[in-house]
């Protein structure tokens, strides 16, 4: 096959159109009903979309036919961008909003019902992501793909849907049925650099070809096969451990807003080594005491506290 072209090779995948048509246009009815529907969500949903087109239709999708490299760039964009965009979207946020109270609490029933919600929870999706991530790359899967069109076209509502599950309870505010905390988040998604990682350091190190399909369809042009699933390897480590951690300091953000922006008038809730300090310094808490003052911030607790030091290391508390 002859190299294509990067201005003309563009295709038409008229059933992904179909379906991007209707999503598209239940997104803009729905937007219509809510006033005001915030512009950012829009864009969000905007940019899903452009780049969803680019994956399935541009010069990008058709090089991801011949070049290992090229494809996990749209493995990329697949499993973390566009999804990323989708749940910045809120469309379910949407649903839940332009439909009637029986409509939205039906909706609201399904992303809090147990199925839904272990579906949805990292003890599900991170171990998908994984899976997925090591199934599709360190197997003879690439290969089997590069021969069926169809695997192809199931690869890409796998990647879709498992980088959605993914990022839905973990970043934003959409509903999800789930309120993971900050710290949850972070962990989640510092767990999930691993299998990025180790698929790009494999890829780099394996010395044989994976999908030997690739250079195959290429037919004489394009890099070495061995150079072509290194560059796929390190695509896969720096560029996903990039996002990855991009997600990361946002999440870290939000978490330092969310602590400055607490209401002082609400209770201060304090951590299991702040409440087994004070009860190792000061006693258990007794009816009435209020457990939840931080002991720096609390002035009687904290000459307490002094006070029990110098008892315990036999010093006169009036020295």
């Amino acid at each position: 096959m002859q190299r294509p072209d990067l201005l003309t090779s563009w295709t038409v995948t008229w059933t992904w159109w179909v379906v991007i048509a209707v999503v598209v246009g239940a997104y803009v009815v729905g937007s219509a009903r809510v006033r005001p529907w915030p512009v950012g969500r829009s864009a969000a949903m905007a940019g899903a979309v452009v780049l969803l087109v680019a994956v399935l239709n541009s010069p990008l999708a058709v090089f991801s036919h011949h070049l290992f490299s090229v494809h996990m760039i749209v493995h990329l964009l697949l499993i973390m961008v566009i999804p990323l965009l989708l749940v910045l979207a809120q469309p379910i946020r949407l649903a839940v909003e332009a439909s009637s109270p029986t409509t939205s609490a039906r909706i609201r029933g399904f992303m809090t019902f147990p199925v839904t919600r272990f579906v949805t929870s990292p003890a599900f999706t991170v171990p998908l992501y994984a899976a997925v991530l090591v199934g599709t790359h360190l197997t003879g899967f690439q290969q089997v793909m590069g021969q069926h069109s169809w695997v192809h076209e199931s690869e890409t509502v796998l990647y879709l849907v498992t980088g959605y599950l993914f990022l839905l309870p973990c970043i934003g505010t959409e509903i999800s049925g789930h309120q993971l905390s900050h710290p949850v988040r972070f962990v989640t998604l510092l767990i999930a650099m691993g299998p990025d990682t180790m698929v790009g350091v494999v890829l780099m190190l394996t010395a044989t070809e994976i999908a030997p399909v690739y250079s195959a369809s290429r037919m004489g042009w394009g890099p070495d096969p061995l150079a072509d699933q290194s560059l796929a390897g390190a695509i896969m480590w720096f560029a996903g451990d990039g996002l990855m951690m991009v997600l990361l300091l946002v999440v870290a953000g939000q978490w330092i807003r969310t602590d400055r922006s607490r209401d002082p008038s609400e209770p201060r809730r304090t951590s299991w080594l702040d409440n087994a300090r004070r009860e190792a310094t000061l006693g258990s808490p007794t009816a009435g005491d209020d457990d939840t003052t931080d002991m720096d911030d609390d002035d009687a607790a904290l000459a307490a506290y002094n006070a029990r030091l110098r008892e315990m290391h036999g010093l006169d508390r009036r020295s």
